[in-house]
């Protein structure tokens, strides 16, 4: 554990930057993100409609998502991120605070699209001139900062135990709103661009936006003809499909079908971050000698099980659904900072941006359809989205288990 804490003292530049303001971004997002769909749910949008909204992202985000490399290569990684995150989070939550019906939320959802582009320039920040080798450990410290955070999430759990979702929620993202736009203050001041980011700027200076998207085919063959990148484009969709399912639906099934208070929706998260944070610091640097593909299905194998736990858990039952988090903390632990390494580790640095991006779009095409669908399955029954994650788990399992390490790896 003194290791970790010597690394984040020794952090510098970007990766110090953007590490220390993400507070700023992670405290009001974990504040507001657990009574998402109740927000919704209580504004009178229906299953079917909350879905229908889903997929309405997800298209809008593809259409970002084919932008995203270029735009950051075109202007670079700095200014893409201060702009970007500026329309993606600032005006989403400004419009969110005074939501109406599903129009404010469709206009919202284009804005907050944008996020793709501000995600493969923020990315590029702090992973461009960073040693692959110091990766794993700045990955970590972003998940630990990350669940740090959920704790604000009691906070708001407490003040929709006594006011209620909508009222609160409003409040919420007027306070996220000046957390947000003040950490984009902070970047204009601290960020750099990175030496990647200068070259990419050099090399597309006189190039339009258009041209550059043309450039997207060589690109694309460079990613098929890499197996670890095709390994990312079989393992990446599936994940944004469970956890699209698993963040929008919970808490309808949690408050509607089996009872809990909506209160309670900001606990589970919080009980995560407890465990996941034990993890980080007491057994993750532990597991580094072991294989990260059987760590990973080790890891899903616990998706499901708490998966079953949720399923099966009797109405009003809080032992089971904490139980349940227990398990999807756990995994998570496991699962994504492996994943996340295994997607940095396996792009090319020399075409980040746009490795990154088109990956982006080809996940997206993928995804935007399960958003309707899944919409359609819990009108029906709000325990088949959880299924079909299920399924999702034991596909990628089997992936896993079939994958060779080659020399392409």
């Amino acid at each position: 554990m003194l290791e970790m804490f010597r690394f984040l003292k020794n952090l510098k530049g970007n990766p110090k930057t953007v590490l220390m303001l993400d507070p700023l971004w992670t405290i009001p997002f974990a504040m507001f993100q657990p009574f998402i769909t109740m927000y919704m749910f209580g504004l009178g949008l229906g299953d079917v409609e909350i879905g229908l909204l889903l997929s309405v992202g997800m298209f809008s985000n593809f259409i970002m998502a084919l932008l995203g490399g270029v735009v950051t290569d075109r202007f670079g990684r700095r200014k893409t991120v201060i702009l970007c995150d500026f329309l993606a989070w600032s005006i989403p939550v400004a419009i969110w605070a005074f939501a109406q019906n599903i129009w404010w939320f469709i206009v919202a959802a284009i804005f907050n699209s944008i996020m793709h582009i501000a995600m493969v320039a923020f990315e590029c920040t702090w992973v461009d001139d960073t040693k692959e080798s110091k990766l794993p450990s700045l990955i970590n410290w972003f998940h630990i900062f990350w669940l740090t955070a959920i704790f604000s999430a009691l906070i708001s759990g407490h003040f929709v135990q006594r006011y209620s979702v909508v009222p609160v929620m409003r409040w919420l993202y007027i306070f996220a709103f000046v957390f947000m736009t003040v950490r984009i203050g902070f970047l204009i001041i601290y960020l750099k661009e990175t030496k990647r980011g200068e070259e990419r700027l050099a090399a597309t200076r006189n190039q339009s936006i258009i041209s550059l998207l043309a450039g997207n085919k060589e690109v694309f063959f460079q990613v098929i003809r890499s197996k670890p990148m095709r390994r990312l484009l079989l393992i990446l969709p599936i994940v944004s499909i469970f956890q699209m399912i698993a963040g929008t639906y919970f808490a309808l099934y949690a408050t509607q079908n089996l009872g809990i208070d909506e209160s309670f929706l900001a606990y589970f998260p919080v009980v995560r971050a407890g465990i996941s944070l034990l993890f980080f610091f007491f057994i993750q640097q532990r597991l580094g000698k072991f294989d990260a593909k059987l760590l990973m299905r080790i890891g899903l194998g616990l998706f499901i099980v708490g998966h079953s736990l949720l399923l099966l858990a009797p109405p009003q039952n809080l032992n089971w659904l904490l139980a349940y988090a227990f398990a999807d903390a756990w995994a998570a632990a496991l699962f994504f900072p492996r994943l996340d390494n295994l997607m940095f580790s396996s792009i090319d640095p020399t075409e980040r941006a746009r490795c990154r991006a088109l990956i982006n779009v080809i996940v997206l095409a993928i995804t935007s359809p399960f958003g309707l669908l899944a919409g359609f399955l819990s009108d029906m029954d709000r325990r088949l989205p959880f299924a079909l994650n299920m399924i999702l788990f034991l596909c990628m399992i089997y992936f896993l288990s079939t994958q060779k390490e080659t020399k392409d790896d």
